[in-house]
């Protein structure tokens, strides 16, 4: 097959050794066939100047890329005749077995115009790929992949704009290895592309004496001759960036040539600024849903802790690779929470928080921003800068493998007040955080640090009502010898104080006075009232504790200080003597006795009148209370659910009070409550249960 081709083919095999020539190739060459195989086929083919990049050319095509391009080769009667040059790999299976070489002569105009109208043709092939690109990866790929091919290069790359002063490198291929990693990011000041970027003109440097005298530090992809072209990437006169093509040889461009790469550059710079409009569009949205998702989290929640945990992990891996929260703590910086897209990072970077915890006196980083409350930024994290900061090498490694490539620190604010500070972190193929960022970072912040703070005023409130309520409550009942006692008061959701109040009371005559109210409302006029109550009926009862005068009294001091709250109470007195109940009930759910025997009777209440309404003719009612027998009081919280009448909560306390006939009378009685309560409820519930034991036989 190769034999019967009428331009000049040569193949080679695994070890770039020529295997066999046909005759086109020995006549283009002037060589016999004993001369050529089995030799290098860089040696045998091509000027000495040419050779190192044709091997670069070959060891390309040896990884499965074909190539097309110009290499001045030997035995050609006018050293400067351009010839193209083809190669593409053979295969055995999956395998690179060798490469065939098409050589012919590109100086005729025929030659001329069938380069250019193939050059056309792939870039029809070119253009047709950039404008249907979706995203800037897409469009870097066609660039250092299509684009190049199409121009013969063998490096090819893609830098877009992250500084006036700085060029990042977004993609490459070819070059020496680790280019990638060392030209991450580069100064526009001394470089071919950063000059190109700058005057906004495409720059072309054809040989290597060209380029050394402009450039003599530049890192080349090969030893030889070498041909830049450094293509500026324009929208409405804004520079995005540059692609930059790197041929083996000296290439001398023509204006048909030159005029493709522009049109090429053209259109790349549309697809960028085309996806970048689409990607900025589709980052605000999802930034909007994002504070959307994050502001029903924070407001969703009092535990700011768990909450912040889950803000942190929302942001990974949409918005940051690494996402730490720290909180301060008597002026230390605390970390919460760290939430990164690789969990075997995390422990990675807790271990590095360990052995390296953040510098509290530092000029920059976290402890500044909590001490300053302004955020930093650092869009690029170069190596230079990481040298720089850090002379430890163990800690340099640990950096690297955390894949530190922008940075961003805000703030978390309440008011006037730093809490803590969150930090955001980008890998290699993250984001690059700018000012866009930064503003989306100080939204979510101060929304935070607002939710921070009101949990932890609401923490206080809470702790400060709760100190309030059981202040007034007694913390143990009188030790009587006969009767065991139990009380419960379960606080609501609200942030203050409740109403709810109960207490038992040794009479000197043996007997046993208990009362269970209840303040409607809540907050400190509720809980006024409340403790003006209690301490009203103590200092009654001990003039004299029948059930009547009591509640008497009680309404006698509604009317004399004027008392606006709706209160409802119920009182009774037990007699162990009589084995007698006396009970007025102020407008109270009524109480239950559990009898010895298991059966139920509700008390219901003679009268339903609050206290403070005329309650000169509440009665009293008196029922048998023997040795066995429980009393459960209760404030209408523990039996009201909302769409649901009295009587059916009534009826399952009912049912669940059989709970309270056996065990320890207090873990009986916080069983009952979780049963029968309503958990969704926003209301209070207080319980008091007296049980008078029986007589041992």
């Amino acid at each position: 097959m190769i034999d019967a081709l009428a331009v000049a083919a040569v193949a080679v095999d695994a070890d770039l050794r020529i295997v066999h020539a046909n005759q086109s190739a020995l006549g283009f060459f002037g060589l016999r066939a004993q001369d050529l195989s089995g030799r290098l086929v860089s040696e045998a083919l091509f000027a000495p100047t040419e050779r190192g990049p044709a091997d670069e050319v070959l060891q390309q095509v040896l990884a499965g890329e074909r190539w097309e391009g110009e290499l001045r080769v030997t035995g050609r009667a006018d050293p400067e005749q351009r010839t193209m040059v083809s190669v593409s790999p053979f295969y055995d299976g999956e395998k690179v077995d060798g490469a065939l070489l098409l050589v012919e002569d590109i100086g005729s105009s025929r030659g001329q115009t069938d380069r250019l109208a193939a050059r056309l043709t792939r870039l029809a092939r070119v253009t047709a790929d950039l404008l249907l690109a979706e995203d800037t990866q897409t469009v870097t790929d066609i660039v250092i992949e299509h684009m190049a091919d199409a121009a013969g290069a063998t490096v090819a790359s893609l830098s877009l704009r992250l500084t006036e002063d700085t060029l990042r490198l977004i993609g490459i291929r070819g070059g020496r290895e680790g280019a990638q990693a060392r030209f991450r990011t580069f100064p526009v000041l001394g470089t071919p592309a950063g000059d190109s970027f700058r005057s906004g003109r495409p720059l072309v440097l054809s040989g290597r004496d060209q380029i050394a005298a402009r450039y003599p530090d530049l890192e080349r992809a090969s030893e030889g001759e070498r041909s830049i072209v450094c293509l500026p990437l324009i929208v409405a006169g804004q520079v995005l960036g540059v692609a930059s093509l790197s041929f083996p040889g000296e290439r001398r461009f023509d204006g048909a040539e030159l005029e493709f790469f522009r049109v090429m550059s053209d259109t790349c710079a549309q697809a960028l600024e085309r996806v970048q409009a689409l990607a900025d569009a589709a980052d605000q949205a999802s930034k909007l849903r994002f504070l959307a998702q994050a502001t029903d989290e924070l407001a969703g929640s009092l535990d700011y802790e768990a909450t912040l945990r889950n803000v942190a992990r929302l942001a990974v891996p949409w918005f940051a690779d690494w996402c730490s929260i720290a909180l301060g703590i008597d002026g230390e910086l605390r970390t919460l929470e760290v939430a990164h897209v690789d969990p075997d990072k995390v422990a990675l970077a807790q271990e590095f928080n360990t052995r390296y915890p953040p510098d509290a006196h530092a000029a920059r980083g976290s402890y500044e921003v909590f001490r300053s409350g302004r955020s930093e930024l650092t869009p690029e994290i170069t190596q230079e800068m990481i040298d720089q900061a850090v002379p430890d090498v163990e800690q340099r490694s640990m950096i690297r493998r955390l894949n530190l490539y922008s940075l961003m620190s805000v703030p978390l604010k309440a008011h006037d007040r730093v809490l803590g500070v969150i930090t955001w972190v980008a890998g290699e193929h993250g984001r690059r955080f700018g000012p866009g960022d930064l503003a989306f970072g100080e939204d979510l912040a101060r929304r935070a640090g607002v939710a921070i703070d009101n949990a932890q005023l609401h923490t206080e409130v809470r702790q400060m009502a709760v100190r309030l309520q059981r202040a007034v409550l007694p913390e143990t009942f009188p030790l009587i010898a006969g009767w065991e006692t139990a009380g419960h008061y379960l606080p609501s959701g609200h942030l203050d104080a409740g109403g709810d109040f109960y207490d038992v009371l040794r009479l000197d005559d043996g007997r046993i006075a208990l009362f269970v109210g209840d303040v409607t409302g809540h907050g400190v006029h509720a809980a006024a009232a409340m403790a003006q109550m209690r301490s009203a009926v103590r200092a009654f009862a001990a003039v004299d504790p029948a059930p009547d005068v009591v509640l008497k009294r009680l309404d006698r001091l509604f009317e004399q200080y004027e008392i606006d709250q709706l209160v409802t109470m119920v009182y009774a007195v037990l007699d162990p003597v009589r084995d007698e109940l006396t009970l007025a009930n102020a407008g109270h759910p009524a109480p239950v006795i559990l009898r010895a025997d298991g059966s139920l009777e509700s008390l219901s209440r003679p009268q339903d009148v609050l206290l403070g309404a005329d309650g000169s003719c509440r009665p009293t009612a008196l029922v048998r209370f023997r040795p066995g027998d429980t009393l459960l009081a209760f404030t209408d919280g523990l039996i009201e659910r909302r769409n649901e009448d009295l009587d059916t909560g009534r009826e399952r306390l009912l049912h669940a009070c059989d709970q309270l006939g056996t065990g320890q009378l207090q873990d009986s009685l916080l069983r009952l409550i979780h049963a029968v309560r309503d958990p969704t409820r926003d209301d209070d519930v207080a319980a008091l249960v007296l049980r008078r034991l029986p007589v041992p036989s």
